[in-house]
């Protein structure tokens, strides 16, 4: 059985995740508690981003809190999601597995349900706009339909933060389970740099993207992580089984120079300029402005790829 990484990528959203990686096995796991992780990661990593990706492209051009008016200068419309039964159905088999957890499984179901309302309205929404059918109606049924895609938007928006909640709560902690057990076996060698790296890229990503971003944390946490990258880097020139891949350490020091950039900007309350806010406000454009929530993020992403394509690579 195929056994994803214990690390989640972020999404734009919440600030969030995009996803990938499911549940990790140590030494206090077992096959039918990873299949129940690796149902509910799957979920997260197929349907999250689209969703979040789907509303920021509404947004772009829809202004007004009351929705589109038919006088937008450009009107993109919406994206749909991929197809969501195969969520609902891995959910309902996985909610059944043991351990059982009542809390997750709550989470997961509330998950299912949520994108699963939301695909077709995205659908209805997308084959209004696409059509141009507001060209006949002036924006009537667009303007019907905009508090319907809110509510949904908001509801999975909801349903997916409990979720990645619930299923990062268990991977942290499989996660410190799995580096004792390494430094135990192994000590403190390639392995255990790796898994400390990405521990500690998480830790920085949650103090730097939280609501209230609090400069003591985030300084602490920067400081733990540059620690176990300056620690990393000589693992990449070394030979043998202890080598780790040269791009993945690099990953991890463009991650650790945005996080650098960011916390400078929160420490001294730098403005962004009004090139930089344009950037922020577009779809999928804020990655391109230094020192940023999306840059962070979007470095993260590349940190948990090269993590999961191989980091001793």
């Amino acid at each position: 059985m195929k056994l994803h990484s214990p690390f989640l990528l972020a999404i734009m959203g919440v600030v969030a995740t995009s996803l990938v990686a499911s549940a990790q096995t140590t030494p206090n796991t077992d096959k039918a508690s990873v299949e129940k992780m690796n149902a509910y990661v799957g979920c997260i990593n197929r349907l999250s981003e689209r969703s979040y990706a789907s509303r920021d492209r509404y947004f772009s051009w829809v202004k007004g809190k009351n929705g589109p008016t038919g006088k937008e200068r450009i009107i993109y419309g919406t994206y749909t999601i991929y197809d969501t039964s195969d969520c609902r159905r891995n959910v309902e088999k996985a909610n059944a597995l043991a351990p059982r957890d009542a809390e997750l499984e709550a989470a997961a179901a509330a998950y299912a349900d949520a994108v699963s309302k939301l695909e077709p309205l995205l659908k209805e929404a997308d084959d209004y706009y696409d059509q141009e059918n507001y060209k006949d109606d002036k924006m009537a049924k667009g303007k019907a339909l905009h508090p319907r895609l809110v509510a949904a938007w908001d509801a999975f928006a909801a349903a997916d933060k409990s979720l990645r909640a619930n299923v990062e709560a268990i991977n942290d902690k499989r996660a410190l389970e799995k580096l004792a057990a390494i430094e135990q076996a192994e000590g403190k060698k390639a392995r255990y740099h790796v898994e400390a790296l990405m521990i500690n890229a998480k830790r920085v990503l949650r103090a730097e993207t939280a609501d209230k971003p609090d400069l003591a944390a985030i300084t602490s946490a920067l400081s733990e992580f540059e620690a176990i990258v300056i620690a990393t880097e000589p693992f990449a020139s070394a030979a043998g089984p202890d080598k780790i891949g040269s791009m993945f350490v690099s990953n991890a020091k463009s991650f650790l120079t945005t996080a650098k950039q960011l916390m400078r900007r929160i420490r001294d309350k730098t403005p962004y300029s009004t090139g930089d806010r344009m950037m922020l406000s577009g779809a999928g454009s804020g990655w391109m402005v230094e020192g940023s929530p999306p840059r962070l993020l979007r470095d993260y992403n590349q940190l948990i790829d090269a993590y999961n394509r191989g980091a001793r690579i």
